[in-house]
């Protein structure tokens, strides 16, 4: 059904695609005949994933099985890019344009309950404990969809004029305790944009939607994420006297209606989206003992940068007379997970029509709502003008609303929508490179 509606991708959908007069080196009708020769290795690989799933900086199994892939292709590679992180090098037959596509490779401290035959029972550390590790995000797919989308591109090297770089990034779920920088920021820092830069990068995640459609807008797509720690000092007292202490347990009670307030009273949500949760809360032993120090902490959800700044500045400042209205003290820490995935304005329009030939006429939409879920390609297209897009992969038949979301110990991909993510790569790289 995917294959033919691809097939019937209207003329004008591709001419727009298209500088005036320009012919397509390949057709869609091609790649779509050369990703179907390459669906089954991409199952393949996209279940061996799914049973070895590795934390982020860990993807050690994962890296070898791209560079291995990479390299039997006839690319250059370049491995521990950002300590695991792999780059591959296609260069066509012709000078041209580079172009770059992205997937991440980690996966989630989860304990996966999908009841999959290929599940997984692998584990890994996290914060020196032994924990569950899954692919409960999806990463599985990414990684395996642009496999397929080497192989396909490298299969049309010769009629290609330009390079396509495929990075393959590590810890997107953020640093892991103890490191300073995610994948994408450290990839980054160890040249994996660098000789040769490309002059655009694209990528894609897999989510709870319509099997096979592929969304997104211009500017602000999915919003930037802190991490918020506040810690409250007090003077620990027994709990039937609190008068003679300084009570952190109401100081705490206090912050978090005040941040909740801060959100919900200061800030248009017509204008900008913004969600500020305190997720966690730390503090005492036993019942009847008042603490002298409670640890909060959560996540800062915005689209603006300007709104985001004054935001933090005045929830600093409040906690801190809470703290002081109860005698206590605050230490307030904001660390920036991921910043704004921004789409390039220019190349958001350019883009449309091309997914069009991935995903077929009516199944695209290129000015969906924000989501205030984050994600580190943000540093990516911030050093290269790019755009990314969603990829729905609910089951057949499934209410995308009910389907269980990214992060869920229940998440699994709809292997359907596989050849539509790397028919998106690959034409997405194709139509780049035949511009003008």
């Amino acid at each position: 059904m995917i294959v033919r509606s691809l097939l019937a991708v209207t003329a004008v959908a591709i001419a727009l695609a298209l500088p005036a007069g320009a012919v397509h080196a390949q057709s869609a009708e091609a790649v779509a005949e050369a990703v179907e020769g390459v669906r089954p290795r991409v199952v393949e690989w996209r279940r061996d994933l799914h049973a070895n799933p590795e934390l982020g900086f860990a993807e050690t199994r994962t890296a070898a099985m791209v560079a291995d892939h990479l390299r039997s292709l006839g690319l250059e590679v370049r491995t521990e890019v950002g300590k695991t992180g792999v780059v591959g090098i296609l260069r066509g037959g012709r000078p041209g344009r580079t172009v770059a596509l992205r997937a991440d490779m980690d996966a989630l401290p989860v304990l996966e309950a999908t009841g999959l035959s290929f599940a997984s029972t692998a584990t890994g550390t996290y914060m020196g404990a032994t924990v569950p590790v899954a692919h409960a995000c999806g990463h599985d797919a990414h990684v395996a969809m642009l496999m397929g989308a080497a192989e396909v591109l490298a299969g049309m090297k010769d009629q290609i004029a330009g390079t396509v770089v495929f990075i393959f990034q590590p810890a997107e779920e953020g640093a892991p305790p103890g490191e300073p920088k995610g994948g994408a920021a450290l990839m980054i820092e160890e040249g994996a944009l660098s000789d040769p830069r490309p002059d655009a990068i694209f990528g894609l995640h897999v989510v709870p939607g319509e099997p096979g459609t592929l969304w997104y807008r211009p500017r602000g797509f999915m919003a930037a994420s802190d991490r918020v720690d506040i810690t409250l000092n007090g003077r620990q007292t027994h709990g039937a006297w609190p008068w003679k202490g300084v009570d952190v347990i109401a100081a705490s009670a206090d912050v978090v209606q005040t941040i909740n307030s801060l959100t919900a009273r200061t800030i248009d949500p017509t204008t900008t989206p913004t969600v500020f949760t305190i997720a966690t809360l730390d503090a005492g032993v036993r019942y009847n003992i008042i603490p002298d120090r409670a640890v909060l902490s959560g996540t800062l959800r915005t689209f603006d940068i300007a709104q985001r700044d004054d935001l933090v500045r005045r929830a600093e400042i409040a906690v801190g007379n809470v703290a002081e209205n109860y005698g206590a003290t605050a230490e307030f820490a904001v660390r920036q997970n991921a910043a704004l995935v921004f789409n390039d304005e220019a190349l958001s329009a350019w883009l449309a029509p091309v997914l069009e030939e991935a995903a077929g006429a009516g199944n695209v939409n290129a000015g969906a709502p924000p989501t205030t879920v984050a994600e580190d390609f943000s540093y990516l297209s911030q050093a290269v003008p790019g755009v990314f897009f969603h990829l729905g992969a609910s089951a057949d038949g499934v209410d995308p609303a009910t389907s269980p979301p990214n992060h869920s110990p229940a998440f699994d991909v709809n292997e359907a929508v596989l050849p539509v993510g790397v028919r998106a790569h690959v034409l997405t790289a194709l139509r780049f490179l035949e511009r003008p």
